[in-house]
């Protein structure tokens, strides 16, 4: 839902009802993914899609009808169809199951808290009731950047429960769909809960001010990062060379990243090419709950790098989550191909996939992306 929030907000802030209809699942190639939503009000304006245009057309006649039946939240499935290609269902060869609930703001005003804080870039998560007792399908629970709760209808072990759930995801950076109750202590019936997360910009921290920096931080900008670049050298380290940086810090590396905030969604990308600067920052490095850790060479700079970083204390645990030569072998030679060479790389890591072409794969297209231990 949070991929309208702006909308939503705006009815909310209007004690306006609404139909919303979520993705809560998907199999095989799909265009959009899980929590991705559509709303539709009593005027039959409509936002979002959840399809790209194939189901578009019968979701908003079923959002129209739950909105005037004010009844209980439904259930649909759109998938491919052997027999019509072109009947409703996805030509794309996925299956979506899609949630269709009224919203009525009046009765939740912790949504009105949770879309407010989403439009103005705080970090949020809503949990949303997927599965379970008819009498809690599409309840929703709000969830703060602190871990609070706040209003939502669920109480006792399994708001904490859910509450829990919802936090874990949104410190990951990550939608995704969590398992609770099942037991008495919380809820004797098993639960599925989507958890919609709006969080800050995954951090980009890019050492080294040469020109494979700048490349790379207008791509990790376009990618949706907060970049940082970090040298010793003020000369080199300017906001003129490196326009496309959110933000410029003239330190030695190691020293930086140490009193810095990294999460799992972090990428630390070593282009220093000197190891004084690099043995210290990536001893730094390979100790933090980073998600991803590349560094610049060639062969037998990485096998000095090795020999270096083990003399230094650095365990076979910690040198394995090391990629280096840093990005994916695409036959870059320029700063910008290698830029891509690198991100395609972190994407790759991010999402676990094989970095092969997929036309010599079989398989899903799409798959639901973790953050990389």
């Amino acid at each position: 839902m949070l991929n309208i929030a702006d909308t939503l907000h705006r009815w909310c802030r209007d004690a306006r009802p609404f139909a919303l209809a979520t993705v809560v699942e998907v199999r095989g190639s799909a265009p959009l993914p899980v929590g991705t939503s559509v709303a539709v009000d009593e005027d039959g304006n409509a936002v979002g899609s959840i399809s790209g245009g194939c189901v578009e057309g019968a979701v908003h006649e079923l959002c129209r009808q739950v909105l005037h039946d004010q009844g209980a939240p439904q259930r649909a499935w759109f998938g491919y169809s052997d027999d019509d290609a072109f009947a409703v269902g996805l030509t794309c060869g996925g299956e979506l199951d899609v949630l269709v609930q009224r919203v009525d703001p009046a009765t939740r005003p912790h949504l009105t808290t949770a879309l407010a804080d989403v439009v103005e870039g705080r970090p949020a998560a809503v949990a949303q009731i997927v599965e379970g007792p008819e009498e809690l399908l599409g309840g929703t629970l709000y969830v703060d950047a602190a871990g609070g709760t706040r209003h939502g209808p669920l109480t006792g072990a399994l708001r904490r429960e859910i509450g829990a759930q919802a936090f874990a995801l949104l410190r990951a950076g990550r939608t995704a769909r969590a398992e609770v109750g099942g037991d008495a202590g919380t809820c004797p019936e098993r639960l599925s809960v989507l958890v919609h997360v709006h969080a800050s910009r995954p951090r980009m921290l890019i050492f080294g001010a040469i020109d494979f920096a700048s490349a790379l931080s207008r791509a990790g900008r376009f990618l949706g990062h907060h970049v940082t670049v970090c040298d010793a050298r003020p000369v080199f380290a300017t906001a003129a060379r490196f326009p496309h940086a959110d933000e410029i810090v003239v330190d030695w590396p190691h020293r930086y990243l140490e009193r810095t905030s990294v999460d799992v969604r972090t990428a630390v990308c070593v282009l220093t090419h000197d190891a004084r600067f690099d043995i210290p920052l990536l001893r730094v490095a390979l100790t933090l709950p980073v998600g991803y850790i590349g560094a610049m060479g060639s062969r037998r700079t990485h096998d000095e790098r090795l020999r270096l970083l083990s003399e230094a204390g650095a365990t076979e645990d910690q040198l394995a989550r090391l990629r280096s030569p840093i990005g994916l072998d695409l036959g870059a030679r320029t700063p910008e191909e290698t830029a891509i060479s690198i991100t395609a790389e972190i994407i790759a890591h991010t999402n676990q996939g094989t970095g092969l072409p997929l036309s010599h794969l079989s398989g899903p297209i799409h798959r639901d992306g973790v953050p990389a231990p």
